[in-house]
């Protein structure tokens, strides 16, 4: 072999010097000269080719504004690239050293393909860092489908490797894999399960990364932070983070929380429970009472209007307080509580928003405050609804309506205080 530089030529000459000199005669120092001469050439080359070229290369990288080539250098794209040289090198020593074994030789193009695969797989992880930059990575997430791309990568590389090594076609040995799909089926059972519920969480827009998701079956309440072909990462509020099977996603309900983010809304739906034995209707020192409040003059007027209006045209006898149509303090109530929602700044008017009493129950009637904030940030959310509750538990007795309760001690000494002075 004609040697194309200097380097060759001296390499070339050295190992002429070996091969014809009386080191042949004792074959064990013989290979291990050899042996030796082949190991330096490679080692050096790797060094030469990792430490200084690739550097090099780096170097010049960094220097670019672009933020895609600092993505490559992240991922070490390059780094299995100085792979390559030593085995070019082992090949060439290998051709030109007589009797040299060619198990060995033969070895050489599976490390080659297999490193090809290593730069494939870095190239794919820097293209989906490259991707997630983008915004929509979050509408879209393909590492999934990367994934997927890598497992028939080596899959492939496998076979080929294989193939070459037993001498046979890929197509004679992908023919006989037909005879194991049943098999193979069964191996990557999850595999394909969670393949087929990632194309179902794509093409349906389930869920994106940032998302607040529940899935109750796995205790996951939180932030979606990794969406990938086997599990979904959730990072709950506790700052734990629970992992979930993509496929088992799919199969079982979750509530994702991405349309109240995009309404730049959050619902407030509490209760409070009034004893119903404090319901009464109003009199006149009572409506007089009410009128003071600001908010609430114009619908007592109002309603006084309505009301006397009604029973006149009726002939109601307002001797007796069932007869005709009377306001009670509850209702009263609620209207005042509708109006002081509409005058909350922190409430949205464009969305429902009323004061609703639902069925009674044994211990109570409950008072439901049904609206939406303006502010979805978990701390205020919960700040403007304790805000709003706080001023409705405050203002009940203003109304002369009493808050349902279990009884406690206090109330339990209360009565036995009260019982105890009436005895007296």
């Amino acid at each position: 072999m004609k040697p194309r530089n200097l380097l060759e030529a001296k390499v070339q000459e050295l190992l002429g010097l070996v091969c014809n000199s009386g080191l042949k005669d004792n074959p064990v120092l013989y290979w291990f000269v050899i042996s030796l001469i082949v190991f330096i050439c490679c080692t050096v080359s790797y060094l030469v080719v990792r430490y200084i070229i690739i550097r090099l290369i780096h170097r010049a990288l960094q220097k670019t504004k672009n933020k895609w080539d600092d993505v490559l250098i992240k991922q070490k794209v390059f780094v299995p690239l100085s792979l390559w040289v030593p085995a070019i090198v082992f090949n060439y020593l290998g051709h030109s050293i007589p009797d040299f074994p060619d198990i060995l030789l033969k070895l050489v193009y599976p490390f080659v393909l297999l490193d090809i695969a290593f730069v494939f797989d870095r190239l794919l992880s820097a293209g989906l860092e490259i991707y997630n930059m983008h915004p929509m990575s979050y509408r879209w997430p393909i590492k999934g489908y990367i994934q997927i791309i890598k497992l028939f990568l080596y899959i492939a590389v496998g076979i080929i490797i294989i193939c070459y090594l037993l001498g046979e076609s890929p197509w004679a040995l992908l023919s006989g894999l037909g005879a194991m799909t049943a098999l193979l089926l069964l191996i990557f059972k999850d595999t394909i399960l969670s393949f087929v519920a990632g194309i179902q969480i794509v093409a349906n827009d389930l869920i994106r990364l940032g998302d607040w998701i529940e899935v109750p079956q796995f205790n996951a309440d939180g932030d979606v932070i990794e969406i990938a072909l086997y599990t979904i990462k959730v990072q709950n509020w506790d700052k734990t983070v629970t992992v979930i099977p993509t496929y088992k996603l799919i199969s079982n309900s979750f509530k994702n929380w991405r349309g109240m983010k995009q309404a730049g809304a959050r619902r407030i739906k509490r209760s409070i429970l009034i004893d119903q034995t404090s319901v009464k209707f109003c009199d006149k020192a009572m409506i007089e009472k009410f009128k003071k409040i600001q908010i609430l003059r114009d619908y007592i007027e109002q309603k006084e209007q309505e009301l006397e209006s009604y029973n006149k045209q009726h002939n109601i006898d307002e001797n007796v307080l069932v007869n005709g149509r009377r306001m009670t303090n509850l209702g009263t109530f609620r209207a005042y509580l509708t109006r002081y929602l509409k005058n909350n700044p922190h409430l949205r008017k464009d969305m429902t928003l009323m004061v609703r009493q639902l069925a009674p129950k044994p211990e109570g009637i409950p008072l439901e405050i049904y609206c939406f904030s303006s502010d979805i940030r978990w701390a205020n959310y919960e700040s403007i609804q304790a805000d709003i509750f706080d001023h409705v538990l405050a203002c009940v007795p203003n109304f002369y309506l009493r808050v349902a309760q279990i009884p406690t001690g206090h109330d339990i000494k209360s009565a036995g205080v009260w019982s105890c002075a009436k005895e007296g």
